[in-house]
């Protein structure tokens, strides 16, 4: 049976015909009292419910009143509508395009000009970069140094590293909807620490049972957000506003760690790479119930969505290959294999859409793959250990953290 048979098709309204369709129309010129002359019986009467219908799904698939503080969604029916090809806000547009790599062994970021697949600056920052993190407004980029406990500032206008702030176990960081604070998975603390998104300064910890808080994503309308946890193979949902833990489960899969995360364009579902049972989790986020496995390829990790929020982008580290998903469907349509093999970790999408950069996090190396075929442009040496790079500048409205979740 196949895994996506679980998920009902959209139900469809029979065509009304013959003397049903006559008595709809005279019905609802009635109700009218006008505007039925123009049109016979058998176009008004296909209009009126078809409307209907409209109204009602997208009643249906509008979000809840949005937390208070977030910009609210441009499309209810599509997460990643700001998103588009190089549409890019007025704070972003004069930033030039570049690739930032933090090189976890090197204690460095690698500057890359995706112009001439060229690095052009090697940054000195604090021990063990993981992530480059755009922040909530946009206008500074975030270097996590987990094990050197400090955030170092790229100012991404001039390139140029800015200053530095004291924050304990920077694993990866996020912003909450409303950009009223950033939120740090504190991986070896065992805390989600929220944070003035603008000063750093602590303001409420949540300590947390689980192994290795890692990577999240928010809901449609921002009340809370999914975090994994690496090391024990855990889920957790966090309210946003209490910044409280509301729900735990464990994933059904022995040695299981959960690594990205990221919901659909259409704010339904919920995919979570696992890097030990080689594929996505697939989620209710609302319900939190146990979710379901599909393979992807070994050592799945990152999840990227494309720029027409069609299809999201899962690489398998372990073989050297991305899978791309198609999200209406919610069916695997292709995989490329990377021509010399090599570690696909995380990266992001270039603003106009052709390409999905990735690094090579036991490789030493960056990879461009062409999203319109799926080959391999370019191959760029790096720093030791590259991991979280971010694609810079990209659409979007504001940014929720990690490499680039963009709204």
């Amino acid at each position: 049976m196949n895994q996506f048979s679980s998920f009902p098709s959209s139900l469809r309204r029979p065509r009304l015909r013959g003397v049903h369709r006559a008595v709809l129309f005279a019905a609802a010129c009635a109700l009218l009292a006008s505007g039925c002359g123009g049109d016979s019986g058998t176009e008004a009467a296909d209009r009126v419910p078809h409307k209907e219908k409209q109204q009602q799904e997208r009643r249906g698939a509008a979000p809840a009143a949005g937390l208070p503080g977030m910009p609210p969604l441009l499309d209810p029916n599509d997460l990643y509508a700001a998103d588009r090809p190089n549409q890019l806000s007025p704070v972003v547009k004069d930033f030039p395009s570049r690739v930032y790599v933090p090189n976890t062994e090197s204690n460095t970021v690698s500057v890359i000009d995706p112009k001439t697949y060229k690095v052009i600056e090697t940054i000195p920052v604090g021990n063990q970069p993981q992530h480059v993190v755009p922040s909530w407004d946009m206008k500074t980029l975030w270097v996590n140094n987990d094990r050197g406990h400090t955030l170092t500032a790229i100012d991404p206008a001039t390139g140029k590293k800015g200053r530095t702030v004291d924050v304990h176990d920077p694993y990866n960081l996020y912003f909450t909807p409303d950009g009223k604070y950033a939120v740090v998975m504190a991986s070896m603390d065992r805390e989600l620490v929220f944070r003035d998104a603008q000063t750093m300064k602590r303001k409420k910890t949540e300590p947390v049972s689980c192994k290795g808080v890692n990577h999240a994503d928010f809901s449609p309308d921002g009340r809370y957000f999914i975090v994994s946890c690496e090391f024990s193979g855990e889920l957790l949902k966090v309210d946003t506003a209490k910044m409280k833990v509301i729900g735990q489960q464990k994933l059904p899969f022995e040695g299981a760690m959960p690594q990205d995360v990221k919901i659909s364009s259409d704010g339904r579902t919920w995919y979570v790479a696992d890097m030990m049972a080689d594929g996505v989790w697939v989620l209710d986020g609302d319900k939190f119930t146990e979710p379901w496995l599909m393979p992807t390829g070994k050592g799945a990790h990152g999840l990227y969505v494309s720029r027409d929020s069609k299809s999201m982008y899962i690489s398998n580290r372990g073989e050297g290959s991305i899978s791309v998903l198609d999200l209406p469907s919610r069916k695997l349509v292709k995989k490329w294999e990377l021509p010399e093999g090599g570690s696909p970790d995380m990266g992001g999408v270039s603003a106009d859409g052709n390409v999905l950069w990735l690094s090579g996090r036991y490789d030493s190396e960056v990879y461009a793959i062409d999203t319109r075929d799926g080959h391999q442009i370019a191959k760029i040496p790096v720093g030791a250990g590259p991991h979280g790079l971010a694609v810079y500048p990209q659409p979007g409205r504001y940014s929720l953290g990690h490499t680039g979740i963009f709204r």
